[in-house]
This record gives C-alpha cells, structure tokens and sequence, in this order.
C-alpha cells in the first residue's frame, strides 16, 4: 500500500534527502493557461457571467452571487446544536491564541532626536476562500476570519462555491459559521472565478479587495500565482500533508490512523513515516490493512498512500530523521518519540508541529486554537502559517529633529554620491542652505 524508501547508510543533502520524498506533480503553470480566459471573464463582466460560470463549474445556477441575509440567518437557526457546541468551543480556542499574536506598536531612539516608531496597520479589505468540493469546511471560515478580525480588518468578505443540493447558495454549515462570527458579506462563487472576482471587484456586486486568503484546488492556486500583485495573497496551497517521525515507543494505530487522517483529504495528498524501528514500520502497515477497508473514504486513502508521494521511510536513528524531516518540510509534522518534545525543538521545517501522541493534527485541524492554513509542498522552508500577522502591514515613521538631521548628514551625502545619486545628497544639504 505505501512504497518503502532505506536511508540507512545514507548521509544526504538536504536536496538529496528532498529527492528521495517526491510531491504529486501538480501543474500550476497549465492550469494558468486553462483560468485565463475565466479571469479575463470576471474582470470584464457581470453578475450574470459568473452565474454562467457557476452553472459551468459547479452544475447549479445560484439565484444571486450575494447570499441574502435571510440564508445567513436561516442556516444559524437551523444548525444542529451538537454542531453550533464544537464550533463555538473551538472559535473560543482559535480565538485565544491568535488573541497572542497581536503586534505592538514600538519605538526606537536610534540617536538622540532621531526616532523611528513601527506600527502594525491592518490591511484595509481582505476576500477570504473557503473551498467547497469532496468536503464541508466550516473550518476554514474559523481559521481565516477569527485571525482577520483580531487584526481588525475593517472589511471581510467571503467566497464559497454554490452547492447544487442547497439551491445554488454555498453549505449551510458554511454559512452558519460565517454567521456565528458576524460575517454578513459572502458570495456563492467557488474556484478561479472566487479569487479573480476578490481581485478585480465587480460593478454593482462587490468592491475590490487588497488581499486574499484560503486554501483551494489547483485552480485556485493557479489564479492566485496568475494574480499576485494585483491582490496580495497567503500562498498557493498545494495538497495536504503529513509527515511522521516515530520510533518504537509509538502505537502503530496512532501512526496508521492519522496517515489516513490527511489522505482522506485527496488522492494526491501525501503520507509519510520516518522511523528507525522496521518493526514499527510493519505494524503500522498492518494497521493500514486492517483499518483503510473499514473507513468511508477508503479508495480515496488507499490511491494518496499508494502515490508517489506517500513513503515509509526507514532512518539509522531519530537524529537522521529529524534531517529527512527538516528537508522535506511537511505541511503537519507529529513527533512521536520518547524525547517527543526535546525531538520537536531541533525541528526548524514544518507547517505546524504536532508533538506525542494526544496532539494528532486532527486536533489542529479544528479546535487545539492553532490555524490550519499551513504551508505545502515544502514551501515551509521559508514560510509560516497563516496568522494574524498575515493580515497586518508593517509602517515605520522616521522622525528626525534639526541636530540629529545635521548629525547624520555628512554619512548620507558620502553614501550617495557612492551610489552616483547626488540628487539624494542634494536633497538633505538644501535643508541648511534655506535656513532662516
């Protein structure tokens, strides 16, 4: 069911090691050409485009891409309370750790009467996606409105793709979240279409935004690559991932249960154990035998495991795994080790790391208060998840007083005119020719 890759021996490269732990090719760059003629469509058309769009993509022709209030209201009202209980427990958890995250303004006295304040600004209006498909993601509304909100974007909108059991209007679970936590504007528009409309605005339907988040497809990738910088975005998230480095203290059912966990997402989803125990290796496969026939989604988990891009690897030690793992940068990492916690903090790669055995991305997945828009495709070698931050601007202000300015003026003349800019040098110098 998984292909087993043998590092024993191996000392490898960081690219060495990625080598060795292929992704699922995923081909953003056709998948540009193929959107294109649907971004050109929203940009220059109207409501009635993207309804067209709708019946096209998603087989439902929404009454109207806004959804009402009244539909807002009504799916609150009519959530099943066991449902509106988990929610509210986990938007309470979400809530205080991204309430942690709150940047401060500071200022610094470079020199005396010179300072220089950074403020944290929030980015004025953002459009958030929340994918529809193989799956129900109220989740995703938690985990990218409750961080904008704590920045205090002013304005929030949100894109979901139109369902055609629900009559064209986006899941009701969806639309239940949004109203839990006060979102009043949501469209019915999924896909490259959610995101082009995000960036471009529309007459008469919605106002352009500054920034997009939310996870999606390859399509949804494709049109934020297509349309960055005319939108700021998070990422491109890719296929979901785990990876787990385990040695033989962990429970083989553990191990088992919570590959599967992140293959149910996807066929294109990737798996992977690092381990130094091939007896734990061969458990977990028979775990994997016995436990894949009897879940719901079993065909689904049994092509992500079977992929190039799922592997049982087999290290010499932990510390050789904890390479491997640190090269691969999986978007969820779980540590299951006896030193689980001392093992974690020589982890410098991961998406978000999960450590012993009661903190299984499940848990982060929806209410350990962490977010779940995370990195992919190794791309946590040089980013983080999403967070309030994400929805924040840096803005420094410089203010300098008369003796400070003079102080430093004969620096910045020398380094301009070493960048052959007098201009700049002439700049600073007219302030003491026009001295009164």
């Amino acid at each position: 069911m998984m292909r087993t890759v043998d590092l024993r021996g191996c000392a490898l490269t960081k690219m060495a090691y990625q080598s060795e732990l292929p992704r699922a090719v995923l081909d953003v760059n056709e998948a540009m050409k193929l959107i294109e003629p649907i971004l050109l469509r929203v940009k220059y058309g109207t409501e009635t485009d993207l309804i067209e769009l709708a019946q096209e993509f998603d087989g439902v022709r929404p009454s109207s891409i806004r959804v009402p209030a009244a539909a807002l209201k009504s799916a609150l009202s009519n959530l099943d309370p066991e449902i509106k209980t988990a929610l509210e427990l986990s938007i309470e958890r979400i809530r205080k750790v991204h309430s942690a995250q709150v940047r401060r303004e500071s200022t610094t006295e470079v020199v005396d009467g010179g300072i220089v304040t950074e403020k944290w600004i929030p980015v004025d209006r953002v459009g958030l996606y929340v994918p529809g498909g193989r799956a129900v993601y109220p989740s995703s509304v938690m985990m990218n409105v409750i961080p904008a909100q704590i920045a205090k974007v002013a304005s929030i909108a949100i894109a979901s793709p139109p369902q055609k059991e629900f009559g064209g209007l986006p899941h009701p679970t969806i639309l239940a979240t949004c109203a839990l936590l006060g979102i009043t504007e949501v469209y019915a528009v999924g896909g490259a279409q959610a995101i082009a409309l995000f960036a471009y605005g529309m007459d008469g339907l919605i106002e352009k935004c500054d920034l997009v988040t939310g996870p999606g497809n390859i399509y949804v990738a494709a049109a934020k690559r297509a349309l960055r910088g005319v939108i700021g975005i998070d990422s491109e998230a890719g296929p979901t991932e785990i990876a787990i480095l385990a040695d033989s203290t962990a429970i083989a059912a553990d191990v088992a249960t919570d590959l599967m966990s992140q293959a149910e997402h996807d066929v294109i989803a990737a798996a992977i154990l690092v381990t130094d125990s091939t007896d734990l290796a061969h458990a977990v496969l028979t775990e994997l035998k016995l436990r894949v026939p009897m879940t719901k989604h079993s065909q689904r988990i049994i092509e992500a495991l079977s992929g190039i891009q799922s592997a049982l690897v087999i290290v010499d030690s932990i510390e050789q795994g904890i390479d491997v793992v640190n090269a691969y940068a999986a978007e969820h990492l779980e540590i299951h080790t006896a030193q689980a916690r001392d093992d974690a903090n020589k982890i410098r790669n991961a998406g978000a790391v999960f450590i012993g055995r009661f903190s299984p991305v499940s848990l982060g997945d929806y209410s350990a208060g962490s977010n779940h828009v995370l990195p992919t495709g190794g791309c946590a070698c040089h980013s983080s998840g999403l967070s309030v931050q994400s929805f924040l601007k840096g803005l420094h202000f410089i203010e300098y007083a008369e003796q400070a300015f003079k102080d430093i003026l004969p620096t910045v003349v020398t380094l301009a005119n070493a960048e052959d800019l007098p201009a700049h040098g002439e700049a600073m110098t007219v302030r003491l020719e026009n001295q009164q």
